[in-house]
């Protein structure tokens, strides 16, 4: 009998030729497992590290938004301690009325907001042209 090219009698010799074959086929399937791991491990260390770069983007520009509401946060306590300051205690008690309430405050008197003079166009008194 031959097989692969090797002649081979009895059956022990058979039997040691698929043996070896077996031992081939599973040493170069476990080094081929290997490199599929490998691929898997290098692609997850690539989609680690985009992640990784963008959440730190990410915190970037949150932690800018935060400092922009922080000074915002602080304009908005320091105009509402002014205000409270020059507010007359009636106006106070009316706010607090309306807090408690939750009504909407009144709308402030519109003041007419001026605007750039009108100046008078002067008037032709003759619709020809003037020599």
């Amino acid at each position: 009998m031959r097989v692969l090219g090797v002649r081979v009698q009895g059956e022990m010799p058979l039997k040691l030729l698929f043996w070896e074959l077996e031992q081939h086929l599973k040493s170069s399937s476990g080094a081929s497992v290997v490199a599929i791991d490998n691929k898997i491990e290098q692609a997850m260390d690539l989609v680690k590290s985009h992640l990784m770069y963008a959440v730190r983007e990410e915190v970037e520009v949150l932690k800018e938004q935060i400092k922009e509401l922080i000074e915002r946060n602080s304009q908005l306590e320091q105009e509402n301690t002014l205000l409270k300051t020059l507010a007359s205690p009636e106006q106070m008690a009316q706010f607090q009325a309306q807090v408690q309430t939750g009504s909407p405050p009144p709308a402030p008197p519109s003041a007419a907001v001026p605007g750039p003079p009108i100046l008078p166009q002067p008037a032709s008194h003759s619709p020809g042209p003037s020599a």
